[in-house]
């Protein structure tokens, strides 16, 4: 595993995520490392509910999706990522926990950084845990920050 190469980290825009990317950033930092900041698009289903399947337009919704995504990411790029450390940001499409598994193994990384907790809700209850999934699939270690409740606000066991 060391040393540390070319680090994975996703973000899905949540403070969670932002913290998972503090750390990547303090490992690439310490190991020379280039950090690779990853959003993955999920593809939205489409089911025509009307005979006029011009009345949405799935393309032109998702070409909207990924340029705000663009502009995001890029925000966060240049704001929370050190300007001396190799780093790229990447917009993806597909299955998040598929899509951040098959990066990792097509850039050679040698670690994927990942929040245990972003959007909640119910996507959670849909979707399932992204990191679960990383961190069941991923051919690379998988470090899984835990960001902690807000002071005052523990979870009760």
């Amino acid at each position: 595993m060391l040393p540390i190469k070319k680090i994975i980290c996703p973000t899905d825009f949540s403070e969670p995520s932002y913290e998972a990317l503090k750390a990547a950033c303090e490992i690439a930092q310490h190991f020379s490392a280039e950090l690779i900041m990853a959003h993955v698009i999920t593809p939205i289903p489409f089911i025509p509910i009307h005979d006029d399947p011009s009345s949405f337009n799935l393309p032109m919704y998702e070409k909207e999706m990924e340029a705000s995504a663009r502009i995001s990411l890029d925000q966060v790029h240049r704001e929370k990522i050190p300007g001396f450390l190799a780093s790229r940001a990447l917009v993806l499409k597909g299955d998040p926990s598929s899509i951040i598994v098959q990066l990792a193994d097509d850039e050679r990384a040698d670690l994927i950084v990942i929040a245990t907790h972003g959007l909640t809700g119910w996507r959670k209850l849909v979707f399932g845990s992204v990191t679960a999934k990383v961190i069941r699939l991923a051919n690379c270690p998988v470090l899984s920050i835990r960001v902690p409740h807000a002071a005052g606000t523990q979870k009760k066991v």
